[in-house]
């Protein structure tokens, strides 16, 4: 069984990729945060804004980091989250989620995250942190 607290600095998780982005996946989305911002779920208003089709909502692709940690969720949990969106997610993107140990200390792990397209493209980048249980 791997556990968090065997990780060494620049050790990395197992990835993860998302199936790619779905129209219905923004929508239940929308739902469930309350956001119903139309460039996130109808293409002709996206188009108005002057975005070439619907975009993934920034928070859809942050929470989906927290999949990154699901197999942990009994060593511990996330404790902050500290990103930076760095490009847009459209229909059909297919995104890759990654974790590597950036600093640790005897009751938390430090990691650099980021979530990125096929294209090789940084959508998100930032740190979480993650509170061992004691």
């Amino acid at each position: 069984m791997s556990t968090l607290t065997t990780k060494q600095l620049g050790d990395t998780l197992a990835s993860v990729t998302l199936p790619p982005v779905t129209r219905l996946d923004l929508i239940k989305y929308a739902g469930a945060s309350g956001d119903y911002n139309p460039i996130h779920t109808i293409d002709k208003e996206a188009e108005k804004a002057g975005l070439p089709g619907i975009i993934a909502h920034g928070m859809w692709t942050m929470g989906n980091l927290a999949k990154l940690f699901t197999p942990y969720y009994e060593e511990g949990y996330i404790e902050t989250y500290n990103i930076r969106f760095r490009g847009m997610v459209f229909l059909d993107d297919v995104i890759t989620l990654q974790a590597e140990v950036k600093e640790q200390s005897e009751d938390k792990i430090t990691f650099d995250v980021r979530a990125r397209k096929e294209t090789g493209e940084d959508v998100l980048r930032g740190e979480a942190v993650f509170a061992v249980y004691e």
